[in-house]
């Protein structure tokens, strides 16, 4: 009796245990969560009306003004946040991370502020950085308003060579209606400090105009903040250099360099669209295989805390950097306080000056806002959970993102663990498997061509994945016979270029407590996890990279860690044995029959996103 009592009391004490832990881990979620449209628009009005900072609008004209470039949570400190996950204190208060650049002031900087408390600041202050130097106004990204001059400059440029353009092309740029010209810009913008040049090649403006390059390319040097006195510095065209416009025209006119003539442009015949073609391999227009909750939904989501399986944790995304998760816990016990996506970086190799300078660092794109609307049952299915998001960057007020973030449990198809137990006699002493379900949190970033696909996955035996898939156009340049020492020539006149991917995470690990320590080493153990690929360009990547061989990542994986695989515990385990009479008995804790379901709904997708 007395130890059933035992018994009884010891299991009320974990109970009641696990319920504080969840309560506490519930309770702190928030403390995460990005910034809401009204504490964008709070922190927005109070630094407008701070008269010492002389902030204007981010998308007035000139580039000789103050104004806020990104808005995004300020994270509380470790220690801080602790207090309210592991005792239930109370949060510390929301804030803001604030960049401002400052152009209107004799020695132009960009300038961080973390702004609060939310969500009525009242107060700021400047955020150092280790050395405590300024950060140049010349490193600076690019702007809306920065880029309608670069195509003021481009337009100016085209009046002099649109003939050329017409002639080697069949397309022009600037005040037309069809066959036009459109342009990407490479970074870095130079090759020293202080510098502030770009590459800017043209292409065709068609859909999919990544894969259009036609041969011209010209260097702008825009570094002086009155955009009238910006100049084209060289150009290049059909694998050639001139120091200006004049000069290319001037000797095309005379017929003294090698004159460039594309194929007839053919609009019935563009390779670089969706539009299916080709021989069709399956012999049906009928839907295939989807995926669906046959007796509901087994993961909850309440505002950023989400619960699955044992697994709980809260998520934001980051406006500059993208996904990232925290307080991530099994079965009540952290695991790890941070993994939170930092930075994608993408190195070029070419023959054109555009492709040979590239090396995109694409969180100084503001890859977090690049999230674009997911489609049910393409980006996620279509019984995902979605998400809107919200991002202050470059604007003047928060912009909504519909359906950006989804969340959703899948098979695998594949078990998680089976056996099959014969008895070498025809027959079997039992067999055992457990279906393989996950839960998925999925964002994606399109950084113009590109289009990074952000998964965290969640396995019912303790194991975390953290993976990226790429897809979306190569970053293509116009095809030189040099060029195939740089890539692939994957269409006419258009080389794939050679580059390597590379992407960074933040893996703040609390295993065990945040006093864990390897060996000698007294360290709260921080891993800066850089996972990447070679890509080598193809004809297959026309119009479009696939994910298939394009997706890396790295798992977090209990090792000693359980007394047993924690999976044990799972609903979803079935076993099957031979009863007296031989007949299979089967035991499962899950209902006999699934049924089945399928959305009634038809496809819909919008696409836009606009300021609220």
């Amino acid at each position: 009796m007395w130890f059933s009592w035992m018994l009884l009391l010891a299991s009320l004490a974990t109970s009641t245990a696990s319920s504080k832990t969840r309560e506490w881990a519930h309770h702190g979620a928030v403390m995460f969560a990005d910034l809401t449209p009204q504490e964008m628009n709070a922190v927005r009005d109070y630094l407008h009306s701070c008269s010492e900072l002389g902030l204007t609008s981010a998308r007035d004209k000139s580039l000789k003004k103050n104004s806020i470039l990104l808005m995004e949570l300020h994270v509380p400190r470790k220690h801080e946040a602790l207090r309210a996950l592991d005792r239930g204190q109370a949060r510390p208060s929301r804030k803001a991370r604030v960049v401002v650049q400052f152009g209107n002031q004799v020695v132009p900087n960009v300038t961080e502020y973390i702004v609060g408390p939310l969500p009525f600041p009242s107060s700021y202050q400047v955020k150092t950085f280790k050395g405590d130097r300024p950060i140049r106004f010349e490193s600076r990204p690019i702007s809306t308003v920065e880029y309608e001059h670069l195509n003021g400059v481009l337009e100016k440029v085209a009046a002099k060579a649109n003939k050329i353009l017409q002639e080697s092309t069949g397309f022009t740029y600037g005040n037309c209606t069809n066959r036009c010209l459109t342009f990407s810009d490479i970074a870095p913008r130079g090759l020293a400090p202080g510098e502030r040049r770009t590459w800017i090649m043209l292409q065709k403006f068609v859909e999919g105009y990544f894969i259009h390059p036609v041969g011209l390319e010209v260097l702008v040097n825009h570094k002086d903040l009155d955009h009238e006195k910006w100049m084209v510095e060289k150009v290049w065209y059909n694998g050639q250099y001139f120091d200006s416009m004049e000069e290319l025209v001037e000797k095309y006119e005379k017929g003294t360099i090698n004159k460039l003539k594309l194929p007839e442009h053919d609009e019935e015949d563009l390779f670089s669209t969706y539009i299916p073609r080709g021989h069709m391999n399956t012999r049906t227009n009928i839907h295939g295989a989807k995926l669906v909750e046959p007796q509901g939904r087994r993961f909850q989501v309440d505002g950023n805390f989400v619960e699955y399986a044992g697994w709980s944790f809260a998520y934001r995304v980051r406006s500059s950097a993208g996904l990232q998760i925290f307080d991530l816990r099994f079965n009540g016990e952290r695991i790890a306080y941070e993994i939170a996506l930092q930075e994608a970086i993408a190195f070029y190799s070419g023959d054109t000056p555009a492709a040979m300078q590239t090396k995109y660092i694409d969180a100084g794109w503001a890859m977090g806002t690049s999230d674009y609307e997911l489609s049910p049952g393409i980006d996620c299915p279509e019984i995902a959970h979605f998400v809107d998001l919200y991002h202050y960057y470059d604007t003047d007020k928060p912009v909504h993102y519909r359906n950006a973030l989804c969340i959703f449990e899948m098979t695998t198809a594949l078990p998680l663990r089976r056996h099959y137990n014969s008895n070498f006699q025809g027959g079997y002493n039992f067999y055992g498997g457990l279906e393989n379900h996950v839960l998925v949190i999925r964002t994606t970033s399109t950084v113009y061509n590109y289009d990074y696909i952000w998964d965290f996955v969640f396995y019912q035996n303790g194991v975390m994945e953290s993976r990226v898939s790429a897809t979306g156009y190569i970053h293509a340049t116009f095809f030189t016979e040099n060029g195939l020492n740089y890539g692939t020539r994957v269409y006419n006149y258009v080389l794939g270029n050679l580059h390597t991917h590379l992407i960074h995470y933040k893996v703040d690990l609390d295993i065990a407590g945040r006093d864990n320590s390897f060996e000698t080493i007294d360290l709260d153990l921080v891993a800066w996890v850089t996972v990447g690929f070679l890509h080598i360009p193809h004809s297959e990547d026309i119009p479009n990279t696939a994910t298939p061989g394009n997706t890396v990542g790295f798992f977090l994986r209990p090792f000693n860690f359980f007394d047993e695989d924690p999976s044990l515990a799972s609903h979803s385990t079935v076993i099957v044995r031979p009863d007296e009479k031989g007949q299979p008995k089967v035991q499962r804790w899950t209902p006999e029959v699934v049924g089945h379901c399928v959305s009634d709904k038809p496809f819909f997708y919008n696409g836009t996103y606009a300021g609220v």
